[in-house]
């Protein structure tokens, strides 16, 4: 994408100690069905995976989510609800097109976009944005040219309609990605700045899952910020072993992350095996060494695992729909969202 806006630039050069390589993230879901007991119009906008703010059709207004976000003015509010509340016309249209074009005269259908931003080291720009229909994706937009991409059958309409020339919605949204998503960035994070720079010591738990020739050793590290961390496990503290299993870094809802790495080792005698971490709050990595005389119970990894999927809110109304949609929606008729790249 091409150079940020002169307004970004002066707000960068203002504060140009403080690095801005967080994403913005801005994810909205439209339905067709008012009264289906899910907002007929959501949207929630992060901060890298810490939600800054929240609007849905129920609510009727936008509000801060994260406390640092009452910074902004009460005309701030006001401007962003009276936004969105002409969005929500247009989620209307467009889902009630996807359904003629597919031939769908009733149920239970949503509308979902996925917008994202972020600044690179050289002061550019990229963004990110896609649509989908009931869980599969629609269309995207392919920034450099601004032409919407048709990815599924009946967006082709669609994509027709908004990149022809009297339109130009490719244009439209691209510009925003560039202009206005990251003057939204350098704003947000400059008012989160205290928090987002912020370094949270991680806790670290080792356990097996069961005794036996071949033992399935976990190190669950918890409650880490920033995101980047490294964990592996060690043979005798020196030897790396190969990871047999590893989940992603994973948002928990106070904003700090976790992890959870898994070997499959055969006990001998005299050897020992340790969770090596290693994280930017930490003057040196730790070691901590797998003790079976002191094992935690699996259900500790359950427990802070299952806090994860309550973290996003659109893959928690998502799911929702998913489940709705595979009952036939209450007698009305895997929403799966994909993380923006950047």
């Amino acid at each position: 994408m091409k150079k940020m806006s002169v307004l970004t630039l002066i707000l960068l050069n203002v504060s140009r100690v403080f690095c801005y390589h967080y994403p913005l993230r801005v994810l909205y879901i439209g339905v067709s069905a008012p009264g289906s007991g899910i907002p007929e119009l959501s949207r929630a906008v992060y901060v890298d995976d810490l939600q800054a703010e929240l609007y849905n059709s129920d609510i009727g207004r936008v509000v801060p989510v994260a406390p640092w976000m009452n910074k902004m003015g009460p005309e701030y509010w006001e401007s962003e609800t009276k936004i969105i509340k002409e969005d929500e016309a247009l989620f209307r249209h467009e889902v009630k097109l996807m359904m003629k074009a597919l031939n769908q005269t009733e149920g239970f259908h949503f509308v979902q976009v996925f917008t994202a931003c972020k600044l690179r080291d050289d002061n550019s720009s990229e963004g990110f944005l896609k649509y989908t229909y009931d869980g599969n994706q629609s269309m995207y937009l392919d920034v450099p040219t601004a032409t919407y991409i048709p990815t599924m059958p009946g967006a082709e309409i669609a994509t027709q309609r908004w990149n022809s020339p009297s339109i130009r919605m490719g244009e439209i949204h691209k510009k925003e990605l560039e202009n206005i998503c990251v003057e939204r960035l350098v704003r947000f994070t400059d008012h989160g700045r205290e928090y987002l720079e912020r370094k949270v010591r991680p806790g670290v738990k080792v356990m097996r899952r069961e005794p036996g020739e071949v033992t399935m050793l976990h190190c669950l590290v918890y409650g880490f910020y920033p995101r980047a961390v490294d964990v592996k496990w060690m043979k005798n503290r020196t030897d790396e072993v190969p990871t047999y299993q590893t989940t992603h870094v994973l948002p928990n809802p106070d904003g700090t992350y976790q992890i959870r790495v898994s070997v499959e080792v055969i006990p001998q005698e005299g050897d020992s095996y340790s969770c090596y971490v290693d994280h930017s709050s930490l003057e040196e990595p730790l070691l901590v060494d797998w003790d079976p005389e002191q094992e935690v119970p699996l259900s500790v990894i359950i427990s802070v695992g299952v806090i994860s999927v309550l973290v996003l809110i659109a893959v928690v109304v998502g799911v929702v729909i998913y489940r709705k949609k595979k009952n036939n929606y209450m007698a009305a008729g895997d929403v799966q969202m994909r993380e923006a790249s950047i």
